[in-house]
């Protein structure tokens, strides 16, 4: 272990992490030390098949860095992503203090740092979608999750510490491995199985019917293969040397009813689809627009079409029982 640098993945057994490690493993790397706590749920069964060094618990991962291990490259994806937590102060330690601490070791001890931050941090978007830092202070996320992303984009600008990590806002990813995330699986994950057996899913109703009709709310779709591999460039890739925050989306819009569609059409199914009233408790901190602006990376990227993704989403991986 001491012969060849690690590569320090928080949040491995999840959503974006498992995809990563996948990635590297099919990019012959697997001198990888991931960070996870697995606990009682499922999320093992998205390291199955996959190479590693070591799996520690995050509680013991200061302790196992005071050894210093020889890291090269730490990619920090863990958190708690439920944007319905309402514990700040689990929030706040959990997302914002414990990463102010890994990126201190990180900057210190010279790895190269890429972080998860979070689309949520926009808010409503009336201040834009826009990844540039001056445009930082002018957001007002919209819970408590967007909060502490925010916090730490905060920190990192007013310390001057942008220009020596990558930080990544991911807007609404989807796909493969998100079996564990319950009420924050996407669409595709909790309405397969009903559409499977050609019954009517079912779809939040407007908050804003001024503005958009039941289904037409629109979000940023973008498939979790295309956002790991946009996180995997900022090391591995052409902006190995790149700095700064970067938004990974799409950068084009889809509705809930296209991704329905392109559901249905995925299972070879007649779309039969129900409007129901949203909860109370999530109006207030909904967004009914998001929108990645992705000049910074339009030369880099060229998503697949949703039908496509969606397609091997279901095809390959939920009606078959695998993981990525």
């Amino acid at each position: 272990m001491q012969k060849k640098p690690l590569i320090l993945i928080t949040g491995a057994c999840g959503f974006i992490g498992s995809g990563l490690v996948r990635y590297l493993n099919d990019q012959g790397y697997d001198n990888l030390l991931l960070v996870d706590n697995v606990k009682s749920s499922e999320k093992w069964k998205n390291l199955r098949q996959k190479r590693f060094v070591e799996i520690l618990p995050k509680e013991a991962l200061f302790s196992y860095l005071e050894k210093k291990p020889p890291i090269e490259a730490i990619f920090h994806l863990g958190a708690c992503s439920s944007t319905l937590e309402q514990d700040g102060d689990y929030l706040l330690e959990n997302n914002y203090r414990y990463s102010i601490k890994l990126a201190q070791y990180a900057i210190e001890n010279h790895c190269r740092f890429i972080y998860a931050s979070s689309a949520a941090t926009y808010g409503d978007g009336k201040e834009g979608f826009s990844d540039k830092e001056e445009n930082l202070f002018k957001l007002k996320p919209l819970n408590l999750y967007g909060f502490s992303k925010h916090l730490f984009d905060l920190w990192l600008y007013q310390n001057n510490y942008l220009n020596q990590v990558v930080g990544l806002k991911y807007f609404n990813v989807f796909g493969p491995n998100e079996n564990h995330k319950g009420n924050m699986a996407s669409m595709v994950f909790k309405m397969a199985h009903i559409a499977q057996k050609g019954e009517a899913i079912r779809l939040f109703k407007s908050t804003e019917p001024q503005k958009y009709q039941d289904g037409r709310q629109v979000r940023d779709f973008i498939y979790v293969k295309d956002a790991v591999e946009m996180t995997c460039s900022f090391y591995l890739g052409k902006r190995k040397e790149e700095t700064g925050i970067f938004n990974v989306g799409r950068g084009k819009t889809v509705t809930w009813l296209e991704l329905a569609d392109a559901l249905f059409k995925a299972l070879e199914k007649k779309p039969k689809i129900e409007f129901i009233d949203m909860p109370k408790e999530m109006v207030k901190a909904y967004q009914n627009f998001t929108l990645a602006d992705m000049q910074k990376s339009k030369e880099y990227f060229s998503c697949s079409s949703i039908e496509d993704n969606v397609q091997d989403y279901v095809r390959n991986y939920l009606l078959l029982g695998n993981r990525w």
